[in-house]
């Protein structure tokens, strides 16, 4: 019987990888028996394989028989191309993996002020070790209230973001990264400084400053509310207004410490009037694929 070919398209598919696969081994091998223990499949698929190659293809591959095998011309032109194909597409995936390992482009970075004093803050050597593996990357770090954070990242315009995390946002994806304690201080100038004995209204009458972005704290067991008569947009204004003596304010322990230290700064009550703040990196959801922000939130969470 006659063997009926179909007309090739041109068009490579996965089924025709397969068979060239299979015909390549079979060659490679030396015959069917060979290419059946090479192969792991039964020699009537392999038989088949080839015989579907031939058709698709319109020419004949080989000879098989009592005689042995042996290749046609046209088979062993094919097994040629074969060969080439096969090693044009390592090199493609040499040239992919090689893509995977350069990272390049822009970064931007949304951060909240004065985390760099956290001792347990990981974001610098997170950063540095994104700029080992990509050192063309340009990164750009935007310092900002956590409100402008997210509205940034969900517009867009921040790849990345490290904000408290206070609420969640439907459009945004969070991943927590650290605690930071923050406690209620006065300065060395303060008429509360020298007090040994304080109580809670004491304290709840002096003049506070508080944070624009952020809910002051309640105290738990108590219903009575600060006196608050300044606001700062962000914690080195806090600072700024509790070091004139004139204003309380509830700071990061990390970033007062410098203060605390010399005995500038003062807790007030720390056994009361403290609180812990949930940081988080964020990033927007649906956000299109980028390798560079993938590397740096994976150094960020695995740390």
């Amino acid at each position: 019987m006659k063997k009926e070919f179909k007309a090739y398209t041109g068009q490579v598919t996965d089924i025709d990888l397969r068979q060239f696969r299979i015909f390549k081994t079979v060659v490679d091998c030396g015959g069917f028996a060979a290419a059946e223990v090479a192969l792991n499949i039964s020699r009537p698929a392999i038989s088949m394989a080839v015989s579907d190659l031939e058709a698709r293809l319109k020419m004949t591959l080989c000879q098989r028989g009592r005689a042995g095998f042996f290749l046609t011309d046209e088979g062993r032109g094919i097994y040629e191309a074969i060969v080439q194909l096969f090693a044009s597409m390592e090199v493609f995936k040499l040239q992919v993996n090689g893509l995977h390992s350069f990272l390049k482009g822009d970064l931007n970075i949304g951060i909240s002020d004065n985390l760099v004093t956290l001792e347990h803050m990981n974001i610098s050597k997170a950063l540095a070790s994104l700029k080992e593996r990509g050192p063309d990357i340009n990164i750009n770090i935007r310092m900002a209230p956590p409100i402008d954070i997210e509205r940034g990242v969900m517009e867009g315009q921040l790849h990345v973001g490290v904000v408290p995390h206070a609420r969640s946002l439907p459009n945004i994806e969070y991943f927590n990264l650290y605690d930071e304690d923050s406690y209620l201080y006065c300065s060395n100038t303060h008429p509360l400084y020298n007090v040994e004995t304080l109580s809670v209204e004491d304290v709840t009458v002096a003049d506070m400053v508080v944070s624009t972005y952020g809910r002051t704290p309640s105290i738990s067991g108590f219903t009575q509310s600060f006196h608050t008569t300044a606001q700062a947009s962000d914690k080195e204004g806090i600072a700024f207004l509790v070091l004139t003596g004139a204003y309380i304010g509830f700071l990061p322990a990390h970033f007062a410490e410098r203060w605390f230290e010399k005995g500038a700064l003062k807790t007030l009550m720390p056994e009361l009037f403290q609180y812990s703040t949930s940081y988080a990196a964020i990033t927007r959801k649906g956000a299109k694929p980028n390798r560079i922000v993938d590397t740096l939130m994976k150094l960020l969470i695995n740390d």
